[in-house]
C-alpha cells in the first residue's frame, strides 16, 4: 500500500515537472502513459516523449498547426498519429453498391481529408452478411479489401487518416436475405424495422451464435488493416447488436449475457478482447458507446460510466461518446428539426410510408438542438476514465472546440457540420471561419437514401455535383 501511494505521489510530481503522467506497471516499473504537450498516449520512454514534442514543433514550424487553438495540436494514440484533434464521425453515406464501396464513397472521404480533418470514419461496415440492416450495405468480405484499399490510399494522399466502423445489426434489420427465419438479437422481440419485409420477429442468439459473431468481428478488424485503415471503431451504440446487449430495455436474457451490467457487457468485451488479440496492444481500436439510449429503462449515463471503465480495462484505445437508438430514439443524437415529410417521401415500401405518415408524428420525438448537448453527460465519463475520449454532439464552432478540449477531451468528432462544408476544418485553421453554417434541419438524414448518397440539402453545389455523378453512373461504379 505504501509503495502504491509513493508511486501515485511520484507520478503527480513528474506530471507537474514534465507535463507527463506516470502509471505504475505490474512489475513495479514506471513509464509515461500520457504526454500532455505532444499528445502521445502510447506507453513510451521519456526519450520517445521528447521525440513526439520535436515532431509537434516541426509541424508548427511548417505552418501546419495553428498554435493559438488546442484543436490543432497533433496527437498520438498507439500507432496512430493525427495532425489535429478533429475527426469526421461515422454518418451513413449511402454510397455502396452490391456490398462494395463505390467511386463516390472514395471521393467523399478523400474530400474530407483534403478539407483538414485528422481522420475520417467510414460508416457501418457489417462484419458478416447477417449483420447488415438492409441488403445493399457494405459487408467486410475478402472482396471488399481491394476497393477499400483504394479509399484509404486516397485519404492518405490528402494527409488524413481513415477509420472503419465495424458493426452488426442484430435484431434491427430489414435485410430480406434473412427470411424466413429473421434476424438475431439478445432476446425474442418484435422487429418493427423488418415487419413490412416479412421479418417481424427477432430471435434470441445462442452461445454458438455469439461465438461466431465474435469471430466475425475479429476477422473483419484484421481485414480492415489489410485494406490500409489506420484504426477501427467497434460499434457499441445506437441500438445495433452490441448496443442491444448493453441496453436493459432490449436485453432480457437470464443467462450469463443478461441481467446485471457485468453480464450485459460480456459479449461486447469478448469482441474487444478478440480484436485486441488479433491486432496487438498498440493498434488503434476505438469503441462507440452510448451515453444514454434516450428511452425509458434503457442504458443511462450511470451505467455508461461503468461501461467506459470496463472498456478502458479491456485496453480500448479511445471511446467515442454518443447516444440514442436508431430504432426508437434516433433524434436523441440528431438534435434539431424532424423532417418527417421528406423521410416519408424517400421511403420505398408503401406500407412503411403509410405507417410513417400515420404514426411518425407520435413515435418520432422532437429533440431540441443545443450546442454541446452531450457535454454534461460526457464529463461524467471524463471524470471516471483516463483513456482518450472523443466528444461528439453539437460542437460546431471554434469556441465549442476550445471548450471541449478545455474539459479534457482529447478528440472532437463532427458530423453534420462537415457534411455542410467538408472544408470547414481547413477554414478554421486558416482563420477563414469561426463557426459552421449548418442549421440542424436534418435533411441530410433524408439525402442518405437518395441515389448518390448523403450531402447537405442546403448546398446547391453539392446537389448539382450529385446529379452529375448519378448521371455518369459513378454511384454505381467501383473505385479505380
Amino acid at each position: 500500500m505504501a509503495a502504491r501511494a509513493f508511486g501515485v505521489i511520484a507520478g503527480e510530481l513528474l506530471q507537474f515537472r514534465f507535463g507527463h503522467r506516470v502509471q505504475n506497471q505490474a512489475d513495479g516499473s514506471t513509464r509515461s502513459a500520457k504526454i500532455s504537450r505532444s499528445g502521445c498516449f502510447a506507453p513510451v520512454t521519456m526519450v520517445e516523449c521528447r521525440r513526439c514534442a520535436e515532431r509537434t514543433d516541426a509541424l508548427r514550424r511548417r505552418g501546419e498547426v495553428d498554435v493559438a487553438h488546442p484543436a490543432f495540436d497533433p496527437i498520438n494514440i498507439g500507432t496512430l498519429t493525427l495532425r489535429n484533434r478533429i475527426i469526421k464521425t461515422a454518418t451513413y453515406e449511402g454510397m455502396v453498391v452490391d456490398g462494395l464501396p463505390s467511386d463516390v464513397l472514395v471521393r467523399h472521404h478523400s474530400e474530407l481529408a483534403r478539407g483538414g480533418v485528422a481522420m475520417t470514419t467510414v460508416a457501418y461496415c457489417a462484419v458478416s452478411d447477417e449483420g447488415r440492416t438492409f441488403r445493399n450495405q457494405m459487408v467486410m468480405r475478402e472482396s471488399t479489401v481491394g476497393p477499400l484499399r483504394l479509399l484509404t490510399r486516397a485519404v492518405h494522399a490528402e494527409g488524413g487518416r481513415a477509420m472503419l466502423q465495424l458493426a452488426h445489426s442484430g435484431g434491427f434489420s430489414k435485410n430480406e436475405e434473412l427470411r424466413p427465419k429473421g434476424p438475431l438479437g439478445p432476446s425474442l422481440a418484435f422487429n418493427a424495422y423488418g415487419a413490412f419485409k416479412g421479418m417481424p420477429v427477432t430471435r434470441p442468439m445462442t452461445k454458438s451464435d455469439i461465438d461466431r459473431t465474435v469471430e466475425d468481428f475479429r476477422r473483419a478488424a484484421a481485414r480492415a488493416f489489410d485494406a490500409g485503415f489506420d484504426a477501427v471503431e467497434v460499434h457499441l451504440g445506437h441500438g445495433y447488436l452490441l448496443s442491444q446487449f448493453l441496453s436493459p430495455a432490449l436485453n432480457r436474457r437470464s443467462d450469463e449475457y443478461g441481467g446485471p451490467l457485468e453480464n450485459r457487457l460480456r459479449f461486447p468485451l469478448e469482441v474487444i478482447a478478440a480484436v485486441r488479440r488479433k491486432l496487438g496492444a498498440e493498434v488503434p481500436v476505438f469503441a462507440k458507446l452510448n451515453l444514454d439510449d434516450g428511452i425509458r429503462r434503457g442504458l443511462h449515463v450511470e451505467e455508461a460510466v461503468r461501461c467506459a471503465q470496463a472498456l478502458e480495462g479491456a485496453g480500448i484505445s479511445a471511446i467515442v461518446l454518443s447516444g440514442g437508438l436508431v430504432s426508437r430514439s434516433a433524434f436523441f443524437l440528431m438534435r434539431g428539426d424532424r423532417p418527417l415529410r421528406s423521410m416519408i417521401e424517400v421511403e420505398e415500401n408503401p406500407f412503411q410510408k403509410i405507417a410513417m405518415a400515420a404514426f411518425g408524428p407520435l413515435l418520432v420525438r422532437r429533440e431540441r438542438f443545443e450546442p454541446l448537448f452531450f457535454l454534461p453527460m460526457a464529463k461524467r465519463v471524463r471524470e471516471a476514465v483516463s483513456c482518450p475520449l472523443v466528444y461528439l454532439g453539437g460542437a460546431t464552432s471554434l469556441d465549442h472546440l476550445a471548450t471541449v478540449r478545455a474539459e479534457g477531451f482529447e478528440l472532437i468528432a463532427m458530423g453534420r457540420a462537415l457534411l455542410h462544408d467538408p472544408f470547414l476544418v481547413e477554414k478554421y485553421r486558416r482563420g477563414e471561419a469561426r463557426e459552421s453554417g449548418c442549421t440542424p434541419c436534418n435533411l441530410c438524414v433524408v439525402e442518405m437514401d437518395r441515389p448518390g448518397g448523403v450531402l447537405c440539402a442546403q448546398q446547391p453545389a453539392q446537389l448539382a455535383r450529385r446529379t452529375r455523378e448519378v448521371a455518369e453512373g459513378r454511384h454505381l461504379r467501383p473505385p479505380g
